[in-house]
């Protein structure tokens, strides 16, 4: 599965959630194990208090744009590690603010040199946050999740951030559905679904950055799928994007497999959309 420990790459850079296993057992990575006693100093009573545990590498965003993604906010943090990007609804609207998840303590101050810089015309605030904020916010969106239906990707809206040039305020708008996809939130997004020809494709959007092959497999375990029939997609610093496609063996059965959109994979919603193979083609050649 994809809570796998940070570094697992050939680079010891993969980026993704593993909201699960932070919450199970804290954040992964060298600065989060046991610390042993050092062996050359003289302790006469045989015993080395532990230093204190470094602080939870987790920063807060305000001022989000409208239709801010995961991948977006991973590029804003450009040369951090981003383990996680968990955005804040409150009411079934976004409210431009997200919780980032580092991969060492030393890179929230990095990433604090970020705040009130521009993504796209919207200068963002960045806070230093606390392990707690972010365990809340978590639990906060489980709850809302269950009320409305929640999906956890999706940027800005109310609140803090302003244009570039101008005095803070709102940006307004629908979190989780980027309108450079032209696809709209609620009601017109399921009728574009349902309406769509189907061709024996899917796209997934919302994987978290970790999920592989065999994740995405699992998810569909109730269809007869093979590696081969599984892309996950990547920009072109070959960064996973969040999004993958998946072929199946026939209309019918990419029809039937619409019976996942917006189920969990981990503790993510993932949503599906009818695609094609010139759309996964497409995709597949911006990652090369």
């Amino acid at each position: 599965m994809f809570y796998r420990g940070y570094g697992d790459g050939p680079d010891g850079r993969e980026m993704g959630p593993k909201r699960q296993r932070m919450i199970d057992q804290g954040p992964p990575g060298p600065f989060y194990g046991p610390h042993p006693g050092s062996g050359f100093m003289y302790n006469p009573y045989g015993f080395v208090a532990p230093p204190p545990p470094p602080p939870f590498p987790v920063v807060r965003l305000r001022g989000l744009p409208f239709d801010c993604a995961e991948l977006d906010v991973a590029e804003f943090f450009h040369g951090l590690d981003v383990v996680d990007v968990l955005f804040v609804h409150k009411n079934n609207k976004v409210t431009g603010e997200a919780f980032c998840v580092l991969g060492y303590p030393l890179q929230v101050d990095f990433a604090l040199h970020k705040n009130r810089q521009n993504m796209g015309r919207r200068y963002v605030e960045v806070f230093r946050s606390t392990k707690q904020e972010y365990y809340k916010a978590i639990a906060s969106e489980v709850a809302e999740s269950r009320v409305h239906g929640v999906a956890s990707g999706g940027g800005g809206g109310d609140g803090g951030g302003g244009s570039s040039g101008g005095r803070g305020g709102g940006g307004g708008g629908s979190g989780g559905f980027s309108p450079r996809r032209n696809v709209q939130r609620g009601r017109s997004s399921d009728d574009v679904k349902e309406n769509a020809e189907h061709t024996g494709v899917l796209r997934l959007r919302g994987l978290p950055f970790s999920a592989g092959k065999d994740d995405i497999l699992d998810f569909f375990k109730d269809f007869d799928l093979s590696e081969d029939s599984v892309h996950v997609t990547v920009n072109g610093e070959g960064r996973p994007t969040g999004e993958a496609f998946v072929e199946f063996g026939s209309t019918e059965e990419s029809s039937a497999a619409m019976v996942k959109d917006r189920k969990t994979l981990g503790s993510r919603y993932i949503e599906l959309f009818p695609s094609s193979i010139e759309e996964l083609e497409e995709a597949l050649s911006r990652g090369r």
